[in-house]
């Protein structure tokens, strides 16, 4: 654990140019590190998850998450912003990709980098995190039970978005999935689709599946929140991380 961070907003030059904010976190001791894009949910770019970027910080890495949302409502507070994205069909893939490449390009190019960047995602980030793992090269990537990863979305679902069967064959890097048993997106059954093709098409990957847990049992702040997979889930991941990025 490292007792100093420093943490901020900064502009960030994203997908075709534009300027968005980001939310950064590092140690203050210039130890050679990995880094994090954490990719927030679809409520947005808010204090849960500037707590987790946080939180990686004090793991020794360098994390930043991108506000995907920042072009739908510049300065407007998280949930206004997470509105008009819903209300604009979500974050286009195309430029969430070029997003999270600026994102990842920035954290390989600081003084204190070792050159590996991981990636991990919450809700809607979830199936972001493999999208980038897929049209991106990283060296791991976390799902925390993304939704339409595979499956289609129910009728009259307000985001446009596709499941990711195409790109999988090319995933990056090694894949960590959390997921909740009680969960409807994404349901067992489509834990276990993914899970296959996975191994199908030969890419590492390890899932973990909780009972008594649904959908957002990391957010401490929702009724979903389950401490005891939450824990384990933490755990898993500093783990994974600790695998791939550190050193």
């Amino acid at each position: 654990m490292r007792d100093a961070i420093q943490a901020g907003t900064i502009s960030l030059t994203g997908d075709g140019g534009d300027e968005i904010d980001a939310y950064l976190a590092h140690p203050l001791d210039g130890t050679p590190s990995g880094g994090v894009v954490v990719i927030h949910h679809m409520p947005g770019f808010d204090e849960g998850t500037k707590e987790i970027v946080r939180r990686f910080a004090t793991w020794g890495y360098a994390a930043i998450c991108p506000h995907l949302h920042f072009r739908d409502a510049p300065g407007a507070d998280p949930d206004d912003a997470a509105a008009a994205s819903r209300a604009a069909g979500g974050v286009p893939d195309d430029r969430f990709v070029g997003d999270v490449a600026a994102a990842v390009s920035y954290l390989r190019s600081r003084p204190a980098s070792n050159g590996k960047v991981g990636s991990i995602g919450y809700c809607s980030g979830g199936r972001q995190s493999v999208l980038a793992a897929c049209r991106l090269s990283l060296d791991a990537a976390v799902d925390c039970y993304g939704a339409f990863v595979v499956g289609t979305p129910p009728e009259g679902f307000p985001l446009q978005v596709t499941p990711l069967y195409d790109v999988l064959p090319q995933l990056s890097c090694p894949l960590l999935g959390l997921f909740g048993v009680e969960d409807s997106y994404p349901s067992p059954d489509q834990v276990a689709e993914l899970d296959q093709l996975l191994t199908e098409h030969g890419k590492e990957h390890e899932f973990h599946s909780y009972d008594n847990a649904g959908h957002a049992f990391f957010a401490v702040d929702r009724p979903s929140y389950r401490p005891a997979a939450a824990v384990d889930g933490w755990q898993r991941v500093a783990e994974f991380f600790g695998r791939h990025l550190a050193g």
